[in-house]
């Protein structure tokens, strides 16, 4: 099992925060202090310079973070995270299937960022878990199949960043 981190800022609907759910069900731990996050872990960022792929599993086994905040609240805590030394990952091409979002590509909420990082890591079976708690769990892993299945296949941030080309549009 990987274990999941959140950084959570208190900036959303409590009722519709995918992370507190996560919480309810012991499937990630939510922090809401930045030095509270694991060293040496993955910490999804859409700034990051690498995607994620399966060659990223050995920092993944220290844990994946994922910041619930607003992009203003991101500006400011990524200086803070720099001491935390993490590896920084960014998704590649996916829709989104939550409701507030459904079909906008790369705005994913936190639980569907952490299903498809566990899912290119290969941790298919966790990522499964994970999406289950969700009712649009099952329709987020159906729309994005052809393309998880394609990055969970790549061996390294290279080749997620070539075959991500053949699933966007134009």
């Amino acid at each position: 099992m990987v274990p999941l981190y959140v950084y959570h800022a208190r900036q959303d609907d409590p009722k519709k925060c995918s992370a507190r759910r996560m919480q309810k069900f012991g499937l990630a731990t939510v922090y809401e202090a930045v030095d509270k996050l694991p060293r040496g872990a993955v910490l999804m960022s859409p700034l990051a310079e690498k995607a994620i792929s399966r060659a990223d599993l050995p920092y993944a086994r220290r844990g994946i973070v994922v910041l619930d905040c607003t992009w203003e609240e991101v500006e400011r805590i990524f200086p803070k995270l720099n001491s935390r030394r993490m590896e920084e990952r960014a998704l590649p091409y996916l829709l989104a299937s939550n409701p507030v979002n459904y079909g906008k590509p790369f705005m994913l909420n936190s639980a569907e960022a952490f299903v498809a990082a566990l899912y290119i890591l290969g941790c298919e079976e966790q990522a499964r878990e994970v999406a289950d708690r969700f009712k649009w769990g099952e329709t987020f892993l159906a729309l994005n199949r052809e393309p998880l299945d394609a990055y969970a296949s790549a061996k390294d941030s290279a080749e997620v960043i070539a075959v991500q080309k053949d699933f966007m549009p134009g």
